[in-house]
Parts: structure tokens; sequence; C-alpha cells
């Protein structure tokens, strides 16, 4: 609260009753309260969601393919758009 001081001047100190304790009203986003109901109406949702990343990334990783792929790649020009010389 901002309280008018002497010769003008406007004071910025608190009183102990003006400040509002930290703790006084839990916040939660939009974002966040929207998560929670949407977990509340499906409790399944969690699990779907790690069987589905399952599905694209947590694949094991054939070595002999990437050495392989690794050995057959061609080097890239320095500037890809400028035609060969020969």
């Amino acid at each position: 609260m901002c309280r008018p001081a002497a010769r003008g001047r406007l004071d910025f100190r608190f009183a102990p009753t003006d400040a509002m304790p930290f703790f006084w009203k839990p916040y939660t986003s939009d974002v966040t309260a929207f998560i929670d109901a949407m977990k509340a109406k499906k409790p399944t949702l969690e699990d779907e969601q790690r069987r589905g990343r399952s599905l694209l990334w947590d694949r094991r990783i054939d070595l002999s393919a990437e050495k392989d792929n690794d050995e057959s790649r061609v080097p890239q020009q320095p500037y890809v758009y400028q035609t060969r010389q020969r």
C-alpha cells in the first residue's frame, strides 16, 4: 500500500497488516487444473501415454544397421546449392 509522505513523496513502507501471507491461497494455473480434471475423468490416461510412447521411442537399437548407415554416409559439400566443379 502506498501512502503519501512529506513533501509530495510516496512512502512505500508496508504495515504488518498490509502484507499478504505467502501461502494465503494456493495457486493452480488453468493448464494444471485442466490436466488434473482430465486425469480425474480418465485414470488410465498416463498408462496409455506410456504405451504410446513405447511404440515410437522405446525400441532396441540395431547396432549393425547403425554401423552400416554410418559407413554408407556420403559427405556433404560445404555449400549445398553450389554446383560441383569438375
